[in-house]
């Protein structure tokens, strides 16, 4: 696959990370400036490239032939995290600023934790984010 390329690889297999989101077009925004993404479909799914990986977002829905007994919604603002997107940074302060300029709404400053400084980012749909930078792991 090619940088640009839509995660459909010719062999072996690609992970990548599927987000049910009220809003496509807002969702996929928030990755392509916030993360410095590029959007590689912009609907049905929307999905777009961060990095090394591959974020696909649509909203949500009632279960299917594929997925019987399965409906798929965007998380609300009470419900309990179960999962995370883990991103790593080579510079934590300078991707905090970067961020912030933009609009993201981070739950703390990054804080030293010693062998990395880290911090929660929220995206539009209230999907939690670790950034982190490692410090002292080797």
């Amino acid at each position: 696959m090619t940088d640009n390329e839509f995660p459909a690889p010719e062999r072996g297999l690609v992970v990548t990370q599927f987000l049910t989101v009220r809003d496509v077009a807002v969702s996929a925004e928030f990755y392509a400036e916030v993360c410095g993404g590029t959007i590689v479909r912009a609907k049905d799914p929307a999905t777009v490239r961060v990095a090394n990986t591959w974020i696909i977002m649509n909203p949500g829905g009632g279960p299917t032939p594929d997925k019987p007994d399965v409906t798929l919604t965007a998380p609300e603002p009470a419900d309990p995290v179960s999962a995370f997107l883990n991103v790593r940074v080579a510079d934590i302060a300078a991707f905090y600023e970067h961020a912030r300029s933009k609009g993201a709404r981070f739950l703390t400053e990054p804080l030293d934790r010693g062998a990395e400084i880290r911090c929660y980012l929220v995206d539009p749909d209230g999907y939690l984010i670790e950034i982190g930078q490692t410090t002292g792991l080797q």
